[in-house]
């Protein structure tokens, strides 16, 4: 962890660490990265922000680092403004951010302060399937 700074002030630092796979090439990391915040549970919410890849200098690691989380955005259905609002996890918008899964080193995750990073595992299935010609 020596290679991974102290978050700056006003961020926070989060560490992931992943278990060894067989063959780690069948793996695919996605990190989730947002907040939990009350909304109406009928709209499609998420944050403007982006994951950025920051190389370590003199070490050839990946840290990321998202600066700003927000505004959130979303769609604009009418609903009831008597019904109770709900905590929902909100994320930044925009397609999955898969990475390398690699377990020999952390994923280490910049965000402002406030904001929770989940992840998920993507597994590839062993079967390849066939393109027909056409």
């Amino acid at each position: 962890m020596e290679a991974f700074p102290e978050a700056e002030k006003g961020m926070t630092r989060f560490v992931l660490e992943l278990p060894a796979q067989n063959d780690e090439s069948d793996f695919k990391v996605e990190l989730v990265v947002g907040r939990t915040v009350l909304t109406d549970e009928h709209n499609r919410y998420f944050f403007v922000g982006t994951i950025e890849e920051v190389d370590i200098e003199g070490w050839g690691y990946t840290r990321y680092v998202v600066n700003e989380l927000g505004p959130m955005a979303g769609t604009l259905m009418a609903v009831d403004p008597n019904i109770p609002k709900v905590e929902r996890f909100i994320s930044l918008g925009g397609e999955p951010y898969l990475i390398r899964y690699n377990s020999r080193l952390p994923i280490v995750v910049y965000v402002p302060e406030g904001t929770e990073v989940k992840y998920r595992i993507w597994q590839a299935d062993k079967e390849m399937s066939l393109v027909e010609q056409g």
